[in-house]
């Protein structure tokens, strides 16, 4: 898969609303802040949401195995290209593992969703997930990314892999470099150049003066 794909398979309308809400919240807590960037960043909102916020971001809900589960996937899912960085580059497994604390209905389902991969994986390569070659996280990724396509009996995978593709493309293209990478440049000020000349000589006041 690559990321137009990805893309394409994904549709930018099964996002969630509370997610994409969410999204813009700060979610690394290890990245040092200025007073002015600590401002901006609670700007607006109120002291007990700032609060709820940093208890978030203080705990852990993900072991290292299963937060190395999701850097893989969330790579699988947008990997670096020429264009830009990669889903990590873009810190979305810390994204994951802040939304999942803040919307614990991500929790059930995606812990079971990793166990149910790395009990694939087991079975088919005597391995985790994590432990995979390349070629065979691919295969099994194949087989769940593709809900039209995927067996009956992989309906399990396919719903945990389209809940990790939602996430990984918010988390993404929410982030600085996701930004960049669709192109957006925000709203940003016009410098007046007054009328063109064009215009001023249509109507017979090329040498109006204002």
């Amino acid at each position: 898969m690559n990321r137009r794909d990805s893309l394409k398979a994904l549709g930018f309308g099964t996002l969630s609303a509370t997610v994409l809400l969410d999204a813009c919240k700060p979610t690394d807590k290890n990245a040092p802040q200025s007073t002015e960037q600590a401002n901006e960043a609670t700007a607006g909102r109120q002291p007990e949401e700032v609060e709820r916020d940093k208890k978030l971001q203080a705990e852990k809900y993900f072991n290292e195995h299963e937060m190395a589960t999701i850097a893989i996937l969330a790579d699988i899912i947008i990997p670096k290209d020429g264009k830009s960085g990669s889903a990590t580059d873009a810190k979305v497994p810390d994204f994951i593992e802040f939304i999942v604390k803040d919307i614990p209905d991500h929790k059930l389902p995606m812990r079971g969703g990793i166990r149910w991969l790395d009990t694939q994986c087991l079975h088919r390569y005597g391995k985790a997930f994590t432990a995979c070659s390349e070629a065979q996280r691919l295969e099994i990724v194949d087989q769940i990314a593709y809900p039209k396509k995927a067996k009956p009996e992989m309906q399990q995978g396919v719903a945990f892999f389209n809940r990790m593709r939602d996430l990984t493309a918010t988390g993404f293209f929410t982030s600085e470099i996701g930004i960049k990478d669709l192109g957006f440049a925000g709203n940003a000020p016009n410098r007046w150049q007054g009328v063109p000349a064009d215009v001023l000589k249509q109507y017979g006041l090329e040498n109006f003066v204002m």
